[in-house]
C-alpha cells in the first residue's frame, strides 16, 4: 500500500487490514525516509502516471492493483477482495464480516436519520 502518514483514508484501510489479520506493508510517502530529494513526491507522481489516479492510498495485493480506499472497501463488501487475497496466498481471517466503510472516521461515515 502506498500511503501518507497523516491521511485518514489510509488509516481506515490500515484498520480494516489489521482487523482482517492481513500482514501488509505501508509505504508512507510523506515519511522522513521519503522526504529527501522529494522521493515521496516522485513516487506519487509515478503512481498517478501509471494508474491514472491521484488518490492516496493506492492498494496492491500481490502486485495486483486494487485501487484507493473506496475501491478497496467496495471490493471487500462486494466479495471480490477475499478471492484476490486467497489467489495471492495472503492469510486473513475468513470469518470476519463487517461493512468496510465502518472503518472510516465518524465524520466521513453516512449518517442515518
Amino acid at each position: 500500500m502506498f500511503a501518507l502518514e497523516w491521511c485518514e483514508f489510509c488509516w481506515s484501510v490500515r484498520k480494516m487490514l489489521r482487523e482482517l489479520g492481513v500482514d501488509y506493508r505501508s509505504i508512507d510517502l510523506d515519511s522522513t525516509a521519503f522526504q529527501q530529494d522529494n522521493l515521496g513526491g516522485d513516487i506519487r507522481a509515478a503512481l498517478q502516471e501509471r494508474l491514472g489516479s491521484p488518490t492516496i492510498p493506492q492498494v496492491f495485493i500481490g502486485g495486483e492493483y486494487v485501487g484507493g480506499a473506496t475501491e478497496t472497501f467496495d471490493a471487500f463488501n462486494g466479495g471480490q477482495l477475499q478471492p484476490l487475497l486467497e489467489r495471492h496466498g495472503v492469510d486473513y481471517d475468513r470469518d470476519m464480516c463487517f461493512d468496510a466503510y465502518s472503518f472510516l472516521p465518524r465524520w466521513l461515515q453516512t449518517r442515518s436519520g
